[in-house]
């Protein structure tokens, strides 16, 4: 179906774009854990579900991320949300509900006072939401949770789209950036593999060198990219280059896994695929005893 310099220049490319999606995002990994990322995005999230840009709606979230059931790491005195250490990057959507339901609650376990918690929620919009899950549920107290938590996720499900749709932008850029510092350009690769295809013979195609970012960038430097130390200003404007960089940059928003799904299968393709574990059984044309 393919013939091998088709397949060697696929599987080089290929190859490159999963290196530079798996450093972009072990980088931007990197720097989310350390500025909190999620767990900022998180509270954003809650924000603007419980309308808390209010001093009273910011006493309610206050209340739940000082509630052991959806903030397990905090010690419960915050007095401000500045003042909560290590915040959840995560809360599970039963957690949430039983939280936001101890903040509407005089004592935990009290139900008979629920309908006059939701009846004191200051947020008009926030109190009429609750008193109809409420009303729907007639009162039943896991068919009320299970409401909320139903409502929860489906505002976390807009973060998570947001949050996703940021970090794909970053990945971008430090690709870009990657690509543009180490010379890693598409069109050029795409040259050099189709009159050299086996210059890819070096690389070492297998799942333990795909699973750390150093071990990717190790291997892509086996392939023809990078300055050969004959950087000059006057490269960064050639026209050829720059659509190369945007094209690796822009293949990185797939994600390494993706590619390495397709790389596993081009070299399955090529014939150095896993051998079957035995052999099957040999004929024999001896006659039988009878």
């Amino acid at each position: 179906m393919f013939n091998s310099t088709v397949l060697e220049v696929a599987i080089g490319l290929i190859f490159c774009f999963a290196s530079v999606a798996l450093i972009a995002s072990s980088i931007y990994e990197a720097f989310a854990s350390w500025l909190n990322l999620r767990s900022k995005t998180l509270l954003c999230g809650l924000t603007e579900l419980l309308n808390a840009k209010t001093d009273n709606g910011r006493d309610l979230l206050l209340t739940i991320y000082n509630d052991a059931v959806a903030h397990p790491a905090g010690n419960g005195i915050a007095e401000s949300l500045k003042d909560i250490k290590n915040k959840p990057a995560y809360i599970p959507s039963k957690s949430f509900a039983l939280a936001l339901i101890h903040s509407l609650q005089d004592a935990p376990g009290k139900l008979d006072d629920l309908e006059a918690g939701i009846s004191a929620v200051k947020d008009e919009q926030l109190r009429a939401l609750l008193q109809n899950f409420y009303r729907k549920t007639e009162g039943n107290f896991h068919l009320f949770q299970h409401e909320i938590a139903t409502w929860f996720d489906a505002g976390m499900g807009r973060v998570s789209g947001a949050y996703k749709k940021q970090s794909q932008i970053w990945c971008f850029v430090i690709a870009l950036v990657i690509a543009v510092g180490f010379n890693i350009d598409s069109v050029h690769l795409f040259k050099t593999l189709w009159l050299h295809p086996a210059s890819i013979a070096q690389l070492s195609l297998t799942d333990a060198n795909a699973a750390l970012a150093t071990q990717a960038y190790e291997q892509l430097q086996t392939l023809p990219v990078g300055w050969n130390g004959n950087f000059q200003w006057c490269m960064l404007l050639v026209p050829s280059s720059i659509v190369g960089w945007f094209v690796t940059a822009s293949a990185s928003l797939f994600g390494a896994p993706f590619w390495f799904d397709i790389l596993k299968m081009l070299v399955r393709l090529r014939g150095t695929g896993t051998k079957p574990e035995g052999e099957p059984p040999q004929r024999t044309t001896e006659p039988t005893a009878r």
